[in-house]
This record gives C-alpha cells, sequence and structure tokens, in this order.
C-alpha cells in the first residue's frame, strides 16, 4: 500500500520534498533537475524495498543510487550536513503523505523506510568525504607544485645578482651597479620570505576546501612592474635582452598584489626565456568592453607553434624542443587569473613574438 502511495503520489512528494530542501543554502538557487538528482531514482528502490518487505541485508544490496548522489551534491556546492539534511527532509515527506493518506509508518514499514534513508545518508556522506578529502589532496599538491616553480625565479635572480657581485665588489668602476644589485638580492629575499609564509596560510585554505583565497584592494600597477622589472634583470641578462615598462604610471587595477605579482612574474620569466635577445615588453589599459584592466607582456622572441596555441595553459604542457620548464608557469596564471574572475590569451607568431594577455575585472 505504501509503495503504490509513493509511485502515484511521486509529484506531490518531489514537490513537498523540493519546497523544504530550498530552504537550504546550497539548494536555494539550483534549478529542478539539479535539484533532484537521483532522488527519483532513490523513490523507487524504496517503492520497490517496500513491496518485496524485505530484509536488513536485501536493503542494503539493493539500494544503489546514494553514492553517486553524494558525489553530485559535493560537485553542487553542498555542506556535507545538507546533505544529511535532504534526507531527514524527505523521510519527513515521506511520514506526512503516509499521515494524509490515513496510513500509519508503524512495524515492517517504518522499519524498511529507516534502513533504506539512514543507509542512504551513510553511503551518500561517506561518497561525499571521501571525493573531498581527495579533492583537497589534488589541491596541496598543485599548490606544492606551484610555490615550487614560484620560488625558482628569485632563487635564479639571487644567484646571478651574486655572481654579478662576485665579479665586481673590488672594481671600484662598478660600484653603482653592485649597490643595484644588493637592492635586488634584499627584494627578492623579501620575495622568498612571503612566499614561504603564505605557503603556510594558503596550506590552511587547502586543508579546509577553500582553495585559492583573494586579498583584492585598488593599487598602482606601474610600480609592480618596475619592481619585478629591476627584480628580473638579473635573469635578462645584461642588456641581452631589455624589459620595458610601459604601464601607464597612474593606471590602477583591483587585484590581490601578491598573486598578480606571481603571474605577471611567470609571464615575464617566460618571454625572457624565449626572448634570449631582444625587447620584452609590460603594457595595460582598459579593456575592450570597459569593465575591467588588460595586461599585457609581449615579446620579439621565438614564438608558439600554432599547434601548440591551445595548450599553453594546460598543467605540465611545456614547450617539446625545450624540455627545461616543468610545464607550470603558465598554469599558474591561468589559476590565479580565473580566481580573480579574469580572462587569460595568448597570439603568436612563430619566429616573430608572442602577447600574453590577461584581464581582470574592475571589482
Amino acid at each position: 500500500m505504501l509503495a503504490s502511495l509513493i509511485v502515484d503520489q511521486r509529484v506531490v512528494l518531489m514537490e513537498s520534498w523540493r519546497d523544504r530542501l530550498r530552504q537550504l543554502d546550497s539548494a536555494r538557487h539550483l534549478d529542478q533537475p539539479t535539484l533532484n538528482d537521483h532522488i527519483p531514482l532513490l523513490l523507487d528502490e524504496l517503492a520497490s524495498a517496500f513491496r518485496r518487505n524485505m530484509s536488513d541485508s536485501r536493503i542494503e544490496s539493493h539500494i544503489t543510487t546514494p553514492p553517486e548522489h553524494g558525489l553530485q551534491r559535493l560537485e553542487d556546492g553542498f555542506a556535507i550536513d545538507e546533505v544529511v539534511a535532504e534526507y531527514n527532509i524527505l523521510r519527513a515527506c515521506i511520514h506526512d503523505l503516509a499521515d494524509d493518506n490515513g496510513l500509519s509508518l508503524q512495524g515492517k514499514p517504518f522499519h524498511i523506510l529507516n534502513q533504506v534513508l539512514d543507509g542512504a545518508i551513510g553511503a551518500a556522506v561517506q561518497s561525499y568525504a571521501t571525493q573531498r578529502a581527495l579533492d583537497v589532496q589534488t589541491r596541496r599538491e598543485d599548490y606544492l607544485a606551484f610555490v615550487a616553480h614560484d620560488l625558482r625565479t628569485p632563487l635564479s635572480a639571487i644567484s646571478l645578482a651574486a655572481r654579478v657581485l662576485e665579479l665586481s665588489v673590488h672594481d671600484p668602476a662598478k660600484a653603482k651597479q653592485t649597490g643595484q644589485m644588493l637592492k635586488t638580492l634584499h627584494r627578492n629575499v623579501q620575495h622568498l620570505s612571503s612566499l614561504v609564509a603564505n605557503i603556510l596560510d594558503e596550506s590552511t585554505n587547502l586543508q579546509t576546501g577553500s582553495g585559492v583565497t583573494l586579498k583584492c584592494r585598488h593599487f598602482d600597477l606601474w610600480p609592480l612592474v618596475e619592481a619585478l622589472i629591476i627584480d628580473l634583470h638579473p635573469v635578462a641578462g645584461t642588456g641581452s635582452t631589455r624589459l620595458l615598462n610601459e604601464v601607464p604610471e597612474d593606471q590602477t587595477i583591483y587585484a590581490d598584489a601578491n598573486l598578480l605579482r606571481r603571474v605577471l612574474q611567470n609571464l615575464i620569466a617566460n618571454a625572457i626565456h624565449y626572448t634570449p635577445h631582444g625587447d620584452v615588453t609590460i603594457s595595460a589599459g582598459p579593456a575592450g568592453d570597459g569593465l575591467g584592466i588588460e595586461c599585457t607582456v609581449s615579446d620579439t622572441g621565438s614564438g608558439i607553434a600554432a599547434d601548440l596555441l591551445d595548450k599553453v595553459f594546460d598543467k605540465f604542457e611545456s614547450d617539446p624542443a625545450n624540455g627545461s620548464g616543468m610545464g607550470l608557469g603558465l598554469a599558474i596564471v591561468k589559476t590565479f587569473v580565473e580566481a580573480h574572475g579574469g580572462l587569460v590569451g595568448v597570439d603568436s607568431v612563430p619566429g616573430r613574438g608572442s602577447v600574453f594577455r590577461i584581464t581582470l575585472p574592475n571589482h
């Protein structure tokens, strides 16, 4: 009798369940198909369990949908307590449906209902928690790879600056260059200290599943680019690659300054690598739609083959002709720009150079 009621009144039951479920924060804005997910199939399995008057062991093997439902709810952004809550809401709706139709949920039907829904909660929560742990582990591994990559550029700058100092320390004619190199060393050491400190903070964010945490503010872009050019000058070499700051001095941008610095550092270092002799130019201005700021890093280097353009921002994709990189620099750029709600793009002509563009929203 209860099985027939669930089948015949499925539309009413689902509507009542959805109305109550939308009181949960994560369910409020989901469309109906996403909200329903595997629940209609679960109702079919529940009705079948009632018809067969199943024992405990048979119920456990008969109910199959909750693990997939738990994975979907993780993707939908549900908190784990909300996953538990939606099954308990369904339990209450079935009780109300039975009461409205003069049926008493006592004895075996009561036991079957609780066995099914309690088992469903356990299976859904287990799959949810397992996948969430795997996602956090993946983010941690990605983050550590990103940090290891970003440490290489300031370390290279420090090493090269130290070498210049070693060669010029006893030459009075190079006193000015020596002073500049000491400042470069100091800034890069500070940057390394900042990166190490951020590892501790951002590792906590990854453990809680919150991912990249932004600390956005408006700031002047020209000084940030100018400091990067000075710091990367040892990497560019003495006069072999020119770094040009064409950002307007009054240009402001809304972003996380530390992450944007890492984005531009990777783009400039990448351009230097493929432009052993030539110019690397950093510029910025309003985006074409007027809703953001576009920053470009262009070079006159070797360029990118057409068949590689669609892959350059993918993780672990690197130039097969040059195996020295880990294929992470441009993946870092994409990750951090998209965390801002921005876009990345590239145009390139082999033998003539490349133009990398990042666009960040105004707010």
